[in-house]
C-alpha cells in the first residue's frame, strides 16, 4: 500500500488516452462509492490531463454518474495529452517541460483536491507516477483493450474488445468457406499481441501473428499448403497490427521506424499480398480498427471496472495514495505507481494461451 495520509474529502477524476468499453462503469464505481459511502466531493476533469492543465472541470453529482454503467466511451471526454512532454520536440529548454505540470499542480491545489483518480493506459500511468513524485496524491485504474499494462492480469476494456474481434472472425468464417479464400483480419496491438492472441484462439484462427513472435511468410505459406493437403480449402489469419517478420525484429528501433515509413499499407495487407504472391491462394483483408474499442462494455468488463472503481474509493477513504488498482490471481489489490510506470506487459513465448493454441494446430509463423 501507498504512504498513509489523511482521507480524501475532495477528489478529481479524469480519463486519458484512447477510449475503451468500461470507462463509464469505472467512473460510476468510483463516484457512487465515494459519494454515498464517504460523502466526498467529486470534480470531473474534461478531456484527460488537458482539462487539468486548462482548468476545464465541473462538480459531479449523482445525476452525472447514475445510469452510465452500460454506456460506451467516457462521459468526461479524453485526450492523449502528455504534460511532461514539450509541444516542440526540438525544445531544449528544460522549463518547457515544466509549464504544463506546474499548471496541473496549481489547478489541483486551487480546486482543493486531496487526490486525483486517473483512468488510463501505460502513458497515463507514467504521467500519474510523475505527478505523484511532484507531491500530488494519485490513484490509477488500468484500462486498455491491449491488456499491456504491467502488474495486472487484466485491464478493463480488454474482454469487450476480445468479444468484438472474435465475433468479426466468426463472421469471416462463412465467407472464407464459401469462396475458399484466405481471410486476413488485422487486430489492434502495436507492441503487445494479447488481443490478437485471445480473439484468434476464440475465433478458431488457423494462423495468429503477434509482435512477440516474429514470423516468416514461408512458414505461413507452408502451413496453408498443409491445410490444403488435409482438404481444408480456406484459412483465417489473425494479425496484430504490430506483427513483424524475423528480419524486421532483427532491426534496431530506429531502423524499424525508418522501414515502416516506406510501407504503404498496414501489416495485414502486406501479409495477404505475400501469401497470394508465394502461394497463389486468393486472400482478402479486413481491418477492424476503432470498432474494437467502441460500443457497450461486456458483462465481464462492467464487473471488473466496478470492482476497480470501488477499490479506488476505498483507498481514498483510507488515505492510501500513489497506487494503481490491479487484479492478480483473481484478487483485486494494488501496487505502487512507480513499479508500473514505463513498463509494458507483453506476451511471454511460453504463455499457456500460446501453448494451447499450438496444441490445436495454430501456426504463429515461426515454424
Amino acid at each position: 500500500m501507498g504512504q498513509k495520509k489523511p482521507a480524501t474529502r475532495t477528489f478529481g477524476i479524469l480519463t486519458s488516452g484512447g477510449d475503451c468499453p468500461g470507462l463509464n462503469a469505472a467512473i460510476r464505481g468510483v463516484c457512487k462509492t465515494a459519494w454515498a459511502r464517504y460523502g466526498m466531493n467529486i470534480i470531473g476533469v474534461a478531456d484527460g490531463y488537458r482539462g487539468l492543465i486548462e482548468g476545464d472541470t465541473r462538480l459531479l453529482k449523482p445525476a452525472d454518474f447514475n445510469g452510465i454503467l452500460t454506456r460506451g466511451g467516457t462521459i468526461l471526454g479524453t485526450s492523449r495529452e502528455k504534460p511532461f512532454k514539450p509541444d516542440d520536440p526540438t525544445e531544449t529548454d528544460s522549463k518547457a517541460g515544466r509549464i504544463k505540470p506546474q499548471k496541473i499542480i496549481e489547478n489541483y491545489e486551487r480546486l482543493g483536491m486531496d487526490c486525483l483518480v486517473v483512468l488510463g493506459g501505460n502513458g497515463t500511468h507514467k504521467t500519474a507516477w510523475k505527478l505523484s513524485e511532484e507531491g500530488l496524491n494519485v490513484i490509477g485504474l488500468p484500462k486498455t483493450i491491449d491488456n499491456d499494462i504491467w502488474g495486472t492480469d487484466v485491464t478493463f476494456g480488454f474482454h469487450s474488445a476480445v468479444d468484438i474481434a472474435t465475433e468479426a472472425i466468426d463472421r469471416l468464417h462463412s465467407t472464407a468457406h464459401s469462396h475458399n479464400r484466405v481471410m486476413v483480419i488485422e487486430i489492434m496491438g502495436h507492441k503487445a499481441g494479447w488481443l490478437a492472441l485471445y480473439s484468434g484462439v476464440a475465433g478458431g484462427g488457423d494462423i495468429i501473428l503477434i509482435p512477440e513472435i516474429p514470423y516468416s511468410i514461408d512458414n505461413i505459406v507452408n502451413h496453408l499448403f498443409t491445410r490444403q493437403s488435409q482438404g481444408k480449402q480456406f484459412s483465417i489469419v489473425a494479425v496484430a497490427e504490430g506483427a513483424m517478420t524475423a528480419e524486421e525484429a532483427a532491426m534496431s528501433k530506429e531502423e524499424r521506424k525508418e522501414f515502416l515509413k516506406t510501407r504503404t499499407h498496414s501489416v495485414a495487407y502486406e501479409v495477404a499480398a505475400q501469401i497470394e504472391q508465394k502461394s497463389g491462394l486468393e486472400s482478402r483483408v479486413t481491418v477492424l480498427g476503432y470498432q474494437q474499442r467502441g460500443g457497450i462494455p461486456s458483462a465481464y468488463d462492467r464487473i471488473l471496472a466496478t470492482q476497480f472503481g470501488t477499490t479506488a474509493a476505498e483507498l481514498m477513504a483510507q488515505g492510501e495514495y500513489g497506487e494503481m488498482v490491479a487484479m492478480n490471481g483473481n484478487r483485486i489489490g494494488t501496487l505502487p505507481l512507480k513499479d508500473v510506470a514505463g513498463k509494458l506487459k507483453t506476451v511471454p513465448a511460453d504463455h499457456p494461451m500460446i501453448q494451447a493454441a499450438r496444441g490445436v494446430g495454430t501456426c504463429f509463423g515461426d515454424g
